[in-house]
C-alpha cells in the first residue's frame, strides 16, 4: 500500500507512560518496557546526529532511543556490530534504518525473535546476494557515483565520501545550506567494499516492514525505493515527494511519525 503524504494527518497521539513497583521498591532484573526501544541505524556520509530531529520527536512521545553508530566498514561486519547492539537491549525493538543502514539493519534483524518491525528511510532492503551497488544501478536517477572522492586505505579498497562542494545538491538539497555544510564537514565515509558486499538472508521476509521514499532522492532512485517496498510487502509506504536523501534531517516530522505507526502496528 502507497500512501501519499499530503493525504496523510498527524500519525500518532502521545501516551503517558505508566510503571510498577514493588513493595520494597526494589526492582527483580531489567525493567520490562511499557514501549518498544527504536533503535535507529545511520547510512554512509551521516553519523547518528542525523537522526537528532527524530530522536527529540520519538522520545517527546515516551519512546526510549538508541541510536546506533554504524561502522561502515562492511556489511557482515557491520550487521554484527548492530547485533550487539540489538542484543544490549531488552525488550521488542523496532529497527529504522536510512541509506546503506537499511541494508545493515536488514541482515542483523534475520532471525531475531526481538524485532518487532523494519522502517526503512530511504533506504536498501536487499534480498539475499544483492548489493547496496547493485540496487543503485538497478535504476536510473543516481548521481552519486560522479560526486565522490577516494582515499586508498592501503589494502587494495578505499574510504569513500561526497566532495564537500557538492555534498548539499547531491545529499541535503532541501536542508538549510548552513546546516548542509555542516553535515559535509561532518560526514562519515564508507569502505567501497561495503556497498559491493553481497547480502545474506533478508530479515523482511520474516519481519513486517514500512517503508518511506525520498521523492527527490539523487543517491537511491526513487524507483528502487518503490520497487523493494513493494517486493518486501511493506505494510506500508508514504513519499515525500520533494525530499532529498537526507529526509530524516528535512523531515523529522514524518519519519517519526512513521517509526510510531510501525511500534504502534498489531
Amino acid at each position: 500500500m502507497r500512501i501519499r503524504l499530503s493525504t496523510v494527518g498527524a500519525a500518532a497521539t502521545a501516551l503517558v507512560l505508566t510503571g510498577t513497583a514493588s513493595a520494597s521498591g526494589a526492582a527483580a532484573g531489567p525493567p520490562t518496557p511499557t514501549r518498544p526501544t527504536i533503535v535507529l541505524v545511520h547510512g554512509a556520509f551521516a553519523d547518528s546526529a542525523s537522526w537528532s530531529g527524530v530522536i527529540e520527536r520519538l522520545q517527546k512521545r515516551g519512546y526510549p532511543v538508541v541510536a546506533a553508530a554504524n561502522p561502515l566498514r562492511g556489511l557482515s561486519s557491520d550487521a554484527a556490530h548492530l547485533r550487539t547492539v540489538i542484543n544490549s537491549v531488552h525488550g521488542p525493538i523496532v529497527l529504522a534504518g536510512h541509506s546503506y543502514g537499511g541494508a545493515v539493519m536488514t541482515n542483523a534483524a534475520a532471525g531475531d525473535p526481538d524485532v518487532t518491525a523494519l522502517v526503512y528511510i530511504a533506504a536498501f532492503a536487499p534480498d539475499r546476494g544483492e548489493s547496496a551497488l547493485e540496487l543503485s544501478g538497478r535504476f536510473p536517477g543516481s548521481t552519486l557515483g560522479d560526486t565522490l572522492a577516494a582515499v586508498p586505505l592501503g589494502d587494495g579498497t578505499s574510504d569513500l565520501s561526497i566532495r564537500p562542494d557538492l555534498f548539499r545538491q547531491q545529499f541535503a538539497a532541501d536542508v538549510p545550506r548552513q546546516q548542509a555544510s555542516l553535515m559535509a564537514v561532518t560526514q562519515r565515509p564508507i569502505r567501497d567494499a561495503a556497498l559491493s558486499e553481497r547480502s545474506g538472508e533478508p530479515a523482511w521476509t520474516r519481519i513486517p516492514s514500512w517503508f518511506l521514499v525520498a521523492g527527490a532522492d539523487r543517491n537511491i532512485p526513487v524507483a528502487a525505493q518503490r520497487w523493494m517496498a513493494d517486493r518486501a510487502g511493506s505494510r506500508a509506504t508514504i513519499e515525500i515527494g520533494r525530499a532529498s536523501h537526507a529526509v530524516g534531517v528535512s523531515n523529522p516530522r514524518p519519519v517519526a511519525d512513521l517509526i510510531v505507526r510501525a511500534a504502534t502496528a498489531r
